[in-house]
């Protein structure tokens, strides 16, 4: 049967043929689209399946063979379309516009496959490229519109692009934000400020956690409660924040924390606490060494020991020998020192400045935590008070009459 018969047959049955022919016309569409739906698109799941990779199964997820199944009942009715010459162009065009959507949909679907399988890939390191794939995104569905209203027109799209010139600065007022973002990302990329995974504070944002994902206009951070920041990507290059990869990157976590002495508790040492402390091993050679050097200058031994031996020296000199005997602090490579600070009116500061062997917050906080706990019931065995404000029990003891 070809198309002028069934012109002719049309105009030899106005009234109830043009029904028949939209039915032949509606059931070829659902014989065509199960055809490709479930031979050619299963099919195409079915083989990806089969094969080693993960990159055509990550194809198959974002570019749906599925939907791309509509393209062909939108063909036969394109086709077929010629069967009523009084809407043929307009069903032609519904049906043209329908391709290209789906085009365009499918496009941005292999954007997002490809941004899957780059981060899916060995070679990544963190450095996003998703603001470069939002871009090809968006100039798709800018060559839609552009095509949709020209075939709606009538017009060439050519002609639609020379007018652009004229509205230039409504789109630029309109895009602002899509152009700040993407000079954004070139500079971000080109620079290596932030990558997927980063761990970043921006105190203006309450953003402090890890990097989930770099887009053309935004940037998701996962904060450590688990609450979800929505960072400006143009944002990241006027607004001041800190990124922790160098942290992670150096394999170790500063330990920068200050045990307070009480001033009140800090005294030269006599010969009964010298003897005392010469059990402890740790500070054994530190005693030992600092009295035979005074010894060397002719002073009396006694005299020397009152005079220059404190029991917050020997204690810090406790403190190095200590860190310096854990295997999970860096030893040589990065700085490991105990250092007194100005005193103040909460006592004498003695810093301990170390690196953690490992950068994960758990393992950190057990360290650290380790490590003071250890300071802190050590002190008394040398004289010290670890320095606390007053408490309502210390009033307390004050106000009670002595017995």
């Amino acid at each position: 049967m070809t198309i002028e018969s069934v012109q002719a047959w049309l105009e030899a049955n106005p009234l109830w043929a043009p029904w028949a022919l939209a039915g032949i016309i509606l059931v070829l569409d659902v014989a065509v689209f199960l055809i490709a739906r479930n031979l050619l698109a299963k099919a195409i799941i079915y083989l990806t399946g089969r094969t080693k990779t993960k990159v055509d199964d990550i194809l198959v997820k974002f570019m749906q063979p599925y939907r791309f199944a509509w393209i062909a009942p939108l063909l036969v009715t394109y086709y077929l379309a010629a069967w009523f010459p009084a809407a043929a162009g307009f069903l032609r065009d519904m049906m043209l516009m329908g391709v290209l959507w789906l085009t365009v949909i499918t496009l941005n679907g292999m954007f997002t496959a490809l941004n899957a399988i780059y981060e899916a890939g060995d070679a990544y390191s963190g450095v996003s490229i998703q603001g470069y794939l939002d871009l090809g995104k968006l100039l798709v569905v800018t060559i839609g519109v552009i095509l949709t209203v020209a075939r709606l027109t009538g017009q060439s799209p050519f002609a639609l692009l020379s007018g652009l010139g004229a509205i230039m600065a409504v789109l630029v007022l309109i895009f602002h934000d899509t152009l700040l973002s993407f000079v954004a990302s070139l500079q971000i990329q080109s620079q290596d400020l932030v990558r997927e995974g980063d761990w970043i504070e921006m105190p203006a944002y309450d953003a402090d956690g890890d990097v989930m994902n770099i887009a053309l206009h935004t940037i998701k951070v996962r904060n450590w409660n688990n609450t979800i920041t929505v960072v400006p990507t143009h944002k990241l290059l006027t607004t001041p924040y800190r990124n922790w990869r160098g942290m992670t990157e150096s394999g170790g976590r500063r330990i920068k924390r200050a045990l307070y002495i009480d001033l009140n508790s800090v005294r030269f040492c006599d010969q009964e606490l010298l003897d005392r402390l010469r059990q402890i091993q740790l500070v054994e050679d530190y005693i030992a060494t600092h009295l035979e050097d005074t010894e060397a200058d002719h002073c009396d031994r006694q005299v020397c020991a009152d005079h220059e031996l404190t029991n917050v020296g020997i204690f810090r000199a406790y403190m190095m020998a200590y860190l310096q005997q854990r295997d999970d602090l860096h030893q040589t490579d990065l700085t490991l020192l105990v250092r007194q600070l100005d005193p103040g009116p909460t006592g004498l500061p003695l810093e301990v400045y170390a690196f953690t062997k490992t950068t994960a917050w758990e393992d950190y906080e057990a360290i650290q935590a380790e490590i003071f706990e250890h300071l802190v019931a050590a002190a008394p065995a040398f004289g010290l008070e670890v320095f606390q404000q007053p408490t309502g029990t210390d009033f307390q003891a004050l106000a009670d009459p002595v017995v």
